[in-house]
C-alpha cells in the first residue's frame, strides 16, 4: 500500500494528509515550491483540474501517477498547475522608473561602444516583465535596435512562454501599458480585442524553459536580472543557495530586481548593496565590503 492510498481521511477538497505531502515533496523537490499543511485546499483546487482533464477519479491515483516513471511529463503540468503565473506590463513600475534612470545610463558607455547588453528576466511567466523592460529599453535608447542587446527570458512553465513567444495579449492585459506605448508598440489583430508586441521587440527577447533550482545552461554574464516575484515561494535554504547563482552570472556593478515582498539577507554570502525599493547591485570590488 502506497503513502497516496493509506486510510487517513480527506482533509481538503478530497485530497488527504499523506496525499498533500507527496505532492508537497515532489514540488519541492523538483521545483523549490513550499505548500504548508494550510495551503491543502488551493492544492486540491488547482490540481482537481488535472485530474479532470486526465480522468482520474481519485487523488490517490493521481499520486501514483507522480510518483511512477512515467509521471515524469505529469510533474510538469502538476507544477504549472501549482505556480500562479500572476504577471502584468510594468508590474512594480519604480523598477522599470530605475531602469531607465539609473540602470541604463551606467551602462550606456558598454551598449555604444559594441559591447554587448545581457539582461534576463527569471520567473518571467508570460513575458510581460521582459517586454516591458524592452520597451523601457527603446523608449531610453532610439538607438537600441543598432545595438547587441538580448533580453533572456526564462520560465519553469512551457504553457506561459508560448504566450510570450507569440507575443499576444488580450485588451485587458495591455491595460497596464500607457496608450501611447500600446499604439507604438502593440498591433492590433483581426480580433480587435487581441494585441500583438512589435516584431522589433519580439527580436530583442529570447524565450526558454528553466528550472532555477536545476543547473542554469547560461555561458554569458548579465548586466541586468529580474527575478522577482518568484524566490518567494522557496523555502530559506533554497533561497540561500540562490543568491550566490545570480551573483555568479551577474557582472561586476550588475543589477538585480527581487519582488516587493523578497529580500536579499544580510547574510547571503554575497556581495550585493541594497539601493533600496528590493534593488541591488553587485560590488565592483568585494574586498571594499
Amino acid at each position: 500500500m502506497t503513502l497516496a492510498h493509506q486510510g487517513d481521511s480527506a482533509i481538503d477538497g478530497g485530497i488527504t494528509a499523506s496525499q498533500f505531502e507527496l505532492i508537497a515533496a515532489i514540488a519541492h523537490s523538483e521545483a523549490g515550491l513550499v505548500f504548508q499543511k494550510s495551503k491543502s485546499a488551493l492544492v486540491a483546487s488547482r490540481l482537481s483540474k488535472r485530474l479532470r482533464l486526465l480522468k482520474i477519479e481519485s487523488f490517490g491515483d493521481y499520486c501514483d501517477l507522480v510518483s511512477s516513471h512515467e509521471g515524469s511529463e505529469e510533474i510538469q503540468q502538476m507544477i504549472s498547475a501549482l505556480t500562479t503565473n500572476i504577471s502584468s506590463f510594468f508590474r512594480e513600475r519604480h523598477h522599470f522608473d530605475a531602469v531607465k534612470n539609473h540602470v541604463l545610463p551606467s551602462i550606456e558607455k558598454n551598449a555604444t561602444q559594441n559591447s554587448k547588453i545581457r539582461i534576463w528576466s527569471a520567473g518571467c511567466s508570460m513575458g510581460m516583465e521582459a517586454y516591458s523592460i524592452a520597451i523601457t529599453i527603446m523608449e531610453t535608447w532610439p538607438q537600441a535596435q543598432d545595438l547587441d542587446i538580448k533580453i533572456l527570458a526564462t520560465d519553469i512553465d512551457r504553457s506561459v512562454l508560448e504566450t510570450g513567444i507569440a507575443g499576444i495579449f488580450d485588451h485587458g492585459q495591455v491595460s497596464t501599458v500607457p496608450e501611447g506605448l500600446r499604439e507604438k508598440y502593440f498591433h492590433r489583430q483581426h480580433d480587435p480585442k487581441l494585441y500583438q508586441v512589435c516584431e522589433s521587440l519580439r527580436r530583442m527577447i529570447t524565450f526558454r524553459e528553466l528550472n532555477l533550482l536545476k543547473p542554469w545552461p547560461i555561458s554569458t554574464k548579465f548586466d541586468v536580472i529580474f527575478c522577482r516575484n518568484t524566490v518567494i515561494y522557496f523555502d530559506d535554504a533554497t533561497q540561500r543557495k540562490l543568491w550566490p547563482r545570480f551573483q555568479n552570472v551577474l557582472l561586476p556593478e550588475g543589477w538585480l530586481f527581487v519582488g516587493h515582498s523578497e529580500r536579499i539577507p544580510e547574510n547571503s554570502g554575497t556581495d550585493f548593496k541594497s539601493l533600496g525599493m528590493t534593488m541591488y547591485q553587485r560590488r565592483n570590488d568585494i574586498s571594499k565590503q
